[in-house]
């Protein structure tokens, strides 16, 4: 946990910051949810039914048949406002990594585009690096590259691999940043990572997590296990001690949190929530977890899991959230694409 001075004034809000609009892409890979493509595309509606009644969905669709297949579920569950569908191509729907990061810079509103390689894992995301470029060019809002500042090379990044809290701070995981298993930028250490942070993000105070949630392919995404809910304040996801593959890297993240200061020296007060139930398909475990819930304009949307937990969760949010309405949406069959609501979600801010 090092702090870096930023003069740079790039700063990028909170998500509880109110929103123009929330990015989105069709699904449309039967690889990403086996079996299991159609209901998760009804779930996908019912995020678009609960953001668009207090901001604009901007939703990309791969081609003219998924955008005839998105309006035609729109019409049937009634969604009728503040949804536009652009036709963009792109492999898979996790806009939370693909899509540009918002920014402001003094009173403008900037796009920063990183590097997007499929989490240095899979082969198949050309497409995808055009998301940026497209995303820039229909909102009218510049874009601005984000480069290595040991080399000129751009910098491999994805947007669940970071969370902040608007005034300076950010999470993020060793695991995901420092490893060399899927290695996003060979070579660059902590302290070149926090430049890049404050330089683009204008978080000049890094707290450094241990690692990820079990299952998760991106290798340690802070957002499956810690998130900031208000200016000092965190949930973490805590595991069961009978969840041994999970527990003591979660209760590291605790400690280490319990442990830290923000960018304006408060120490943080760390909510615990628990994580459901382990989900697997085909013998391998799925990353189910709460803390991939989006907060949209007036809600606050998470994942639940058909597990007894659920309603706890709900319940703990709600009291975070007293002026949202906190809202769970079924991630079962979502999840089976190593994701659900926060990893397909990237808010523009207003």
């Amino acid at each position: 946990m090092t702090e870096v001075i930023n003069s740079n004034p790039n700063l990028m809000p909170a998500e509880w910051a109110p929103h123009s609009a929330t990015w989105i892409a069709w699904p449309h890979l039967d690889s990403d949810f086996p079996g299991k493509l159609e209901p998760v595309r009804w779930a996908f509606c019912e995020l678009i039914r609960h953001l668009s009644k207090n901001e604009n969905v901007e939703v990309l669709c791969a081609n003219e048949a998924l955008k005839a297949d998105l309006l035609n579920r729109l019409k049937r569950s009634r969604i009728t406002q503040n949804v536009n569908a652009h036709i963009c191509a792109y492999e898979r729907t996790w806009l939370r990594d693909s899509a540009p990061t918002a920014v402001f810079s003094g009173s403008n509103k900037k796009w920063i585009k990183w590097n997007f390689n499929a989490w240095a894992l899979y082969e198949n995301f050309g497409p995808d690096q055009n998301i940026p470029d497209f995303v820039s060019k229909a909102s009218k809002i510049d874009l601005e590259e984000a480069k290595r500042l040991d080399q000129e090379s751009s910098l491999v990044l994805e947007g669940g691999a970071f969370d902040v809290d608007g005034e300076g701070s950010i999470l993020v995981t060793e695991q995901c940043l420092l490893s060399t298993v899927q290695e996003r930028n060979p070579g660059l250490n902590k302290a070149g990572y926090e430049a890049a942070f404050a330089k683009y993000l204008g978080a000049h105070k890094t707290i450094w997590l241990s690692g990820g949630c079990e299952g998760d392919d991106t290798h340690g995404h802070i957002d499956d296990i810690a998130r900031f809910v208000a200016l000092g304040k965190v949930v973490v996801a805590s595991a069961d001690p009978s969840d041994t593959e999970q527990y003591e890297s979660s209760q590291e993240n605790i400690s280490r949190l319990k442990n830290a200061k923000d960018a304006k020296g408060r120490t943080l007060e760390v909510i615990e929530l628990p994580y459901p139930s382990p989900i697997h398909c085909d013998g391998v475990r799925l990353p189910a977890s709460y803390l991939n819930f989006y907060i949209g304009n007036n809600v606050v949307l998470v994942p639940t899991f058909n597990d007894e937990k659920d309603r706890t969760v709900l319940g703990q949010l709600a009291e975070l959230f007293p002026d949202r309405k906190v809202i769970g949406i079924s991630c079962v069959d979502w999840v089976l694409g190593y994701g659900s609501l926060h990893c397909s979600t990237q808010q523009e801010p207003r």
